[in-house]
């Protein structure tokens, strides 16, 4: 098993000090830095600029950024409006108020419509412990994955986070950045690649794909360390872009392990496992275990509870790979 080197990657992946840093910290570096390479790009945020990490472009730029107040709908209808006469929004709220609670304006509004509106769900997943089920959103990329038009990303890390929205800064078309809250691994580096619609593959393995996004790629790592361990090979894959998915990279991957695991910390049903359960449904039928909330809410707790909990964790993950290895060949 082999680090790729060209994603220079280093052994700190797998080191208990490795950096931790909020992956929405990324977002708002990189919206400063799209702010001030391109004055069409405007920042519309929902009663949330400073968690959402929008604060630092709304002083940057004031004249090109509105406080929409406790408004969602509002939030990306007005966004829409906007992309309509040729501005470039980013428009952010917390992923369980948008588009959990815009979903219909989203669909009717920017994707009908094609309009260029960035939309940022932040505080996603179950890692946002003591706020609970209302706040706990897991069933966003599915409810976005569904909608022509749109494309969506969800980082690994603040770097990857960064680099997204530089990324979408730059594209015409309707599209979803998926944040979490707290600190997460950071396991790439500045060198590391980035284009929409494309996956990396971390680390060479023979025996069992694993597709990660968002914080799963650091379980996932660590998982695939372990596991070597017992002399079972991964290969793990960091789809950030779960739309378009990166077929040809998975399906490459696929054919050479024969068993895929996905790990996201959402709903297993209808994203990144959803979509690579389409992939493989169409054009390689093998094993495969998904790794993700398994048709339930969230709860009020600490975050390493809740991930023990649902079984989001690295050790999930070497359970699904053995579990997968004990039916025998592929």
């Amino acid at each position: 098993m082999n680090i790729n080197k060209d994603q220079n990657l280093t052994s700190k992946l797998f080191l208990e000090d490795i950096e931790m840093l909020p992956i929405r910290k990324g977002f708002g570096e990189g919206l400063l830095k799209a702010g001030e390479d391109d004055d069409s790009i405007v920042a519309l945020s929902a009663d949330l600029t400073e968690s959402t990490q929008m604060q630092a472009f709304a002083e940057a730029f004031p004249e090109r950024f509105i406080e929409i107040g406790v408004a969602e709908q509002n939030l990306v209808t007005v966004g829409s409006g906007l992309a309509a006469v040729g501005k470039k929004p980013f428009v952010t709220s917390y992923a369980g108020f948008s588009p959990g609670r815009n979903w219909e304006q989203i669909r009717t509004t920017i994707c009908l419509n094609d309009r260029n509106v960035k939309i940022v769900g932040s505080h996603a997943g179950v890692s946002v412990g003591p706020d609970g089920a209302t706040h706990q959103m897991l069933e966003d990329i599915a409810l976005m994955r569904i909608l022509p038009n749109m494309t969506v990303i969800v980082p690994a890390d603040s770097i990857e986070a960064r680099k997204a929205t530089l990324a979408l800064a730059k594209t015409q078309s309707p599209a979803y950045l998926r944040l979490a809250r707290e600190k997460t691994a950071v396991v790439l580096t500045e060198d590391s690649p980035f284009e929409i619609g494309k996956a990396q593959v971390l680390l060479e393995g023979s025996d069992i794909t694993i597709v990660a996004c968002g914080p799963m790629v650091y379980e996932a790592l660590l998982a695939a360390n372990s596991l070597a361990k017992h002399r079972v090979s991964c290969e793990v894959i960091n789809c950030a872009t779960i739309k378009p998915l990166d077929a040809d990279t998975i399906l490459k991957s696929a054919k050479k392990t024969g068993r895929v695991i996905t790990a996201e910390e959402g709903q297993a049903a209808g994203g990144l496992g959803g979509a690579v359960a389409e992939l493989l449904t169409d054009n390689l039928p093998l094993p495969l275990h998904r790794i993700g909330v398994k048709d339930r809410f969230g709860q009020s707790g600490e975050i390493s509870q809740l991930w023990h909990e649902y079984q989001l964790d690295a050790h999930a993950i070497m359970q699904a790979a053995m579990k997968i290895m004990s039916r025998g060949n592929r």
